[in-house]
Order: structure tokens, then C-alpha cells, then sequence
């Protein structure tokens, strides 16, 4: 995670069938910190990029073959699906997020951390693909910046424990 700068987003790549975002993010927290906050996503993540409308009914499984899922009464959405964890630094998910699922693409969004320069990093990265019919690079701006509020959410329920 060398190199990384204290805040950075950007969204390449782009094209019809596809794009990858990265976001970067210095936080005063340790590194096991940031891994365990990303298991209580209920606590970070904005309520308004909820099917349900409420963050609470979020949930992910910190082991590969579990999910961030949405459960409410009346309805439920597997987001994603936990296909890799790597204790104290990486969870990694295969997954269509909001309304990249009912376009058939496939998504793999990484969130990582660990240390540059002394300072613990987050860094999420989502990469999209799928027919060129699914016209993903009108989507990807808002991708990208969903997902950056959501790390800067992070970053704050970290540092101030409100996110």
C-alpha cells in the first residue's frame, strides 16, 4: 500500500462494459481497526444507498462464502458475496451494488488497509464489467462517488465515532 496519499478517488478504465474505481484514505486508527469496522457496515454505511432505507438492516459475514446482505421485514438483497478475507487487512466481495444488479454485470469490490508512511490506509477498489449494452460508463460517476462517501463514512465513524 506504498504511496498511497491522504484522500484520493478516481474512476478509470471506463468504458460501455466496464470501469474500476479506487479510493484511497489515510485514518487515524490502526489497521485491525479499519478491517474489523468493515464487519460492521450497519454502523458506516449511508441509510440512502439502502434498499431498505435503513443502514441497520446491513450485514457482512467476515468469512469467504458469507455476505453483505440487506434483511428487513418484507424483503432482502445479497449485495455481494465474500469470496476472500484475509484477517486484520483485506475483505474482498463479488457482487452487482445497487442498481448494478439488475443490468447483469460483475463486480469485485476489495477493501483493503494497512500501513504507508506510518499512516494507516483504506483503500477500496471496485472493478465492473459486462456487455457494452449495459452502457456502465453513465453509471460509473455515480458509482464512484456512492462508494466515496461511503469510505469517508468510514474514516469518520473511525476517528469520531459518528460517521
Amino acid at each position: 500500500m506504498a504511496g498511497m496519499g491522504a484522500a484520493h478517488a478516481e474512476t478509470v478504465d471506463v468504458s460501455a462494459s466496464g470501469f474500476l474505481v479506487t479510493i484511497r484514505k489515510e485514518v487515524k486508527a490502526t489497521p485491525q481497526q479499519v478491517f474489523d469496522a468493515f464487519g460492521q457496515v450497519d454502523k458506516w454505511w449511508n441509510g440512502e444507498h439502502t434498499y431498505s432505507g435503513n443502514a441497520a438492516h446491513l450485514s457482512i459475514g467476515m468469512s469467504a462464502g458469507d455476505c453483505f446482505c440487506e434483511r428487513w421485514n418484507g424483503g432482502s438483497v445479497l449485495h455481494a458475496r465474500v469470496i476472500y478475507v484475509r484477517q486484520g487487512s483485506t475483505l474482498r466481495m463479488q457482487g452487482s451494488l445497487g442498481p448494478l444488479q439488475d443490468l447483469a454485470v460483475n463486480g469485485v469490490l476489495t477493501w483493503a488497509t494497512g500501513t504507508a508512511d506510518g499512516k494507516t490506509v483504506i483503500k477500496f477498489l471496485y472493478r465492473v464489467g459486462g456487455s457494452p449494452g449495459a452502457a456502465l460508463d453513465k453509471l460509473a460517476p455515480s458509482v464512484d462517488a456512492v462508494l466515496d462517501e461511503q469510505a469517508t463514512r468510514l474514516v469518520n465513524l473511525l476517528e469520531t465515532g459518528k460517521p
